[in-house]
């Protein structure tokens, strides 16, 4: 049974893998490497900020980044494995960020991407997130979204 569970220290060098393989579609197309490539994952598993999902296996198949803020939970990253794209463990992952968000208390979940990872604008939008707006961010193109959540069940 696949778990999502929190990083150790022990699975930096894979998060970072997982992130630089995912991400490494986006760098010719925004001419950049993506935030979530220059990050310090070293610093953020030790914030608690990293879960990780296990296989089966054991294998790390993705990962979510959640930073909390005084209103809301930012969805920081989502990373898969691309052979492990596909699969719904990134569906998974936000929707543990969702059941995180509500846990701490928080009715709302943000995040932010590139104007030019459409794609994951168009999977944001099917998963009940609304875009509240566009403009410049640390250099990057950014669509900022949000979705409302309902009090846990």
């Amino acid at each position: 049974m696949p778990v999502i569970r929190r990083a150790t220290p022990d699975d930096r060098v894979v998060v970072a893998a997982i992130v630089h393989a995912a991400y490494a579609i986006y760098v010719d197309r925004i001419g950049k490497p993506p935030g979530p490539m220059l990050d310090d994952y070293g610093r953020l598993i030790a914030d608690g900020a990293v879960s990780v999902f296990e296989a089966p296996d054991g294998v790390l198949a993705g990962l979510v980044v959640l930073l909390p803020a005084s209103d809301h939970l930012l969805l920081d990253n989502v990373a898969v494995r691309p052979e492990r794209q596909g699969e719904g463990i990134g569906r998974r992952l936000i929707a543990f960020a969702e059941s995180e968000a509500r846990r701490l208390g928080y009715r709302e979940l943000r995040l932010y991407t590139h104007e030019k990872m459409r794609e994951n604008i168009a999977l944001y939008l099917r998963l009940g997130f609304a875009e509240t707006g566009r403009g410049p961010q640390a250099g990057y193109d950014r669509v900022f979204m949000t979705k409302r959540l309902g009090s846990a069940a």
